[in-house]
């Protein structure tokens, strides 16, 4: 591990490692990490284990750590603080903390069972599911946007895809809320105690109904994504009851709760940019596309990703050597001024938009990232294009997460009766 007296002298990176930091406005992060990006290479960031993590912080250091997997390896874990290997063991490995040959095995089987037919049917489901949650909207005028409109979508589109009985849905949202909901959040010790417990206990529920119903469809397969998954064959392979729990929750947390945070992020954005809302809606057809990439970049749905060194490399003259800890920064790296003038602006036209809501490309980028660009455009067409005037009240509520830029809750309102 590099010595402290080499850790660029005064620490610049120790603010990112203070329980407060994550609880800040959202500025004050951001200043810190433009202070980071001007730094001569990767900043050490001390964690209170002792060893702490090197953090990629310029869009360009995220990219390159993310297109050379057999340096920056995903496993043992990718979030902080990694996967205990108890957890491992029972849960089996999420498909993102895996490598090499067993990462493109799984990823290969899942690739398989995306059928263009089951694509196609999964996104005129998302126009449906999209248009009856306005509906629904309209007919009931709630005042959270969260629960109303931004965790529906994803849940149900994912439920109807992978042909998950209605009567286990209310379960399952529930479950995916406690399991995610103190992810990277600082608490008290009792909390701590308390919370990782309930968390898990919600994850091995959920998993354990997806494997009920993963045994069902192998003996009676019905044209859905879990009766593709366990009879898919890829070399002789499908997936086991356990693997299809972990792919389960991998999309059920990371599908569900990303683009419900994008989405509600999204309509923050566009009241607070009146301007940018009148040109998208002057032609929500040439601008819907980059009206959405510009949300997932602003918001930045996912702040972090852990990796750990494997192998030697040098970057921007930082020699890492094997073991050492860094930190894929997607929050930072979509703010670099390199590479996007103006960062803090939103603009919806703004091009080339390479930004890093999905990653930073390699063997882990986002396998869901064409549906979440339908989904939040499906849901803005009908949200926008509805004669009531759509907006949000006051700031969201964010949990405050090292992890994910999680929204609790949003006012939203309506302009026209």
């Amino acid at each position: 591990m590099t010595l402290p007296a080499q850790r660029h002298g005064t620490d610049p990176g120790r603010e990112l490692a203070e329980p407060g930091f994550w609880q800040q406005p959202p500025a004050h992060r951001l200043a810190a990490f433009a202070r980071l990006r001007a730094a001569e290479g990767p900043v050490f960031v001390p964690e209170g284990s002792g060893r702490g993590h090197w953090a990629l912080v310029r869009h360009a250091q995220v990219q390159e750590a993310s297109r050379l997997p057999k340096v920056f390896a995903s496993a043992p874990g990718v979030t902080t603080p990694e996967p205990a290997r108890w957890v491992r063991a029972l849960f089996g490995d999420s498909m993102v903390n895996l490598d090499g040959p067993d990462h493109a095995q799984l990823r290969k089987i899942v690739q398989r069972a995306f059928t263009p037919r089951l694509l196609a049917a999964a996104e005129a489901d998302i126009h449906a599911v999209a248009a009856r949650i306005v509906d629904d909207v309209l007919a009931e005028r709630p005042e959270e946007f969260v629960s109303a409109v931004a965790s529906r979508l994803p849940l149900e589109v994912i439920c109807n895809m992978m042909g998950i009985p209605e009567r286990y849905r209310a379960e399952i949202a529930d479950r995916v809320n406690h399991a995610s909901e103190n992810i990277g959040v600082e608490r008290g010790l009792a909390s701590r105690l308390r919370m990782p417990g309930r968390g898990l206990r919600a994850l091995a529920r959920m998993q354990r109904m997806v494997a009920g119903i993963g045994r069902e469809r192998r003996k009676h397969p019905t044209d859905d994504l879990i009766s593709a998954l366990v009879r898919a064959n890829v070399d002789g392979q499908a997936l086991g009851a356990r693997q299809l729990g972990a792919f389960f929750s991998l999309l059920m947390v990371a599908g569900v709760e990303t683009t419900r945070n994008a989405i509600t992020h999204g309509l923050s954005l566009l009241t607070d940019h009146p301007d940018q809302r009148d040109l998208l809606l002057s032609d929500f057809e040439t601008y819907a596309d980059g009206a959405v990439d510009e949300m997932i970049r602003h918001s930045t749905p996912i702040i972090q990703f852990r990796r750990t060194v494997a192998a030697e490399h040098t970057m921007d003259g930082h020699v890492f050597r094997p073991g050492d800890k860094v930190v894929l920064y997607y929050a930072s790296a979509n703010r670099d001024e390199a590479v996007f003038p103006d960062p803090d602006a939103f603009v919806i036209t703004r091009s080339p938009n390479p930004h890093l809501g999905f990653g930073g490309g390699g063997p882990h980028f986002c396998l869901g990232a064409h549906l979440a660009r339908v989904e939040m455009k499906a849901l803005f067409r009908e949200l926008l294009t509805r004669p009531v005037g759509l907006r949000a009240v006051g700031l969201p509520d964010l949990a405050g997460s090292n992890f994910d830029n999680r929204v609790r809750s949003l006012k939203f309102a309506f302009e026209r009766p």
